[in-house]
Order: C-alpha cells, then structure tokens, then sequence
C-alpha cells in the first residue's frame, strides 16, 4: 500500500518562504508524475503544481510565480517551496500523482499564514 506523508507546515510570518515535503513509500517513484495540492479552509482541493520523473514541471496559473516544484528520486520525494506566503496560502498542502488512479491521500501537512 502507497503511504504519502507530508511535513514542513506549521505557523509562519507572510513574507517568509516555507519548503514543504512528501516521501513515498510502497511504490515506485520514478516513473510517476507527482503533484502538490492545497485545500484552504471551505475550500475544494486544488492542484498547485506537478513535475515528471524527469523534472518537467507544469504549475497552473494561479500558482505561477511564488511556487516552486521539486523531486529527488533517490529519496522518493517531492518537495514545494513557497515563497512570500500570504494569508490566503494557508490551507493544508497534499501530495499525490497528478492523475487517476490517485494514492490514497495522506494526512497533509498544514500551513497558517498569520502575523
């Protein structure tokens, strides 16, 4: 069974930069194209950004310019960096392929954005 565990959120200034990670156990790595999603309070999930096992990276729109997608295949993980986080960043950020069949999700890993 896939586990996706995902760590680095927490409470955080806006204007700081935040790296957020996810290791993948029980599969392959490699060869599927990952995903960083977030789901703010009320909110659906939404994808951020995805990055093939050779490191080609689509982030959509809304996302350009303050996210930032990266892997290591070595250490089966995918990595987000955010940069400048505002109030409206925080939700709680997930990992997953980018499509079905999806991993079951893990727990997510939380981020508040507060002064």
């Amino acid at each position: 069974q896939v586990q996706l565990v995902e760590a680095g959120g927490g409470l955080v200034q806006p204007g700081a930069s935040l790296r957020l990670s996810c290791t993948v156990s029980g599969s392959d790595f490699s060869p599927h194209t990952m995903a960083w999603y977030r789901q703010s309070p009320g909110a659906r999930r939404e994808m951020i950004s995805s990055i093939t096992g050779g490191d080609y990276i689509e982030t959509k729109p809304p996302f350009w310019g303050r996210f930032l997608i990266s892997r290591d295949n070595n250490e089966k993980a995918v990595y987000l960096e955010i940069f400048d986080v505002a109030p409206e960043d925080t939700a709680t950020y997930y990992c997953n392929r980018d499509v079905d069949p999806l991993w079951s999700w893990g727990q997510g890993t939380q981020v508040i954005v507060s002064s």
